[in-house]
């Protein structure tokens, strides 16, 4: 058990820092403003993205939150990177737009994974 909660904690720290720390870091600078533009967004967009990203990952991280609202967390980052890849192929084609959200699915993916494992433990106690 303590495998899996090692790979729990740090599929879900990257998560955090990748979802969370970066975007709120970086939201307001000219090239993510310019990035949200390039995909046809308008600016607003940017902003409620990004507020939901840095609120879904601190879900994720705070232990004691119900499971049901980390679920709710889960999906909505499964539709943010699947619609992240969807709209960079429209605009730009295939490239690493089109694959760097899979790669933080699978990430993600490995958390959720490891969640549901170590939720099963505690609930058989």
């Amino acid at each position: 058990m303590k495998k899996d909660k090692i790979i729990y904690w740090i599929s879900t720290i990257l998560i955090f820092l990748f979802e969370g720390v970066m975007p709120a870091l970086t939201s307001q600078t000219e090239m993510a403003k310019e990035g949200i533009r390039h995909l046809g967004y308008p600016g607003y967009f940017g902003i409620a993205l990004t507020m939901f990203k840095v609120a879904g990952s601190i879900i994720l991280v705070v232990p004691k939150l119900p499971s049901w609202l980390k679920k709710f967390a889960y999906a909505g980052f499964v539709y943010d990177f699947v619609f992240a890849s969807i709209s960079h192929t429209v605009i730009d084609g295939v490239g690493v737009g089109t694959v760097f959200p899979f790669v933080v699915l699978a990430v993600l993916g490995v958390s959720y994974f490891y969640y549901q494992k170590l939720q099963a433990v505690v609930s058989a106690k």
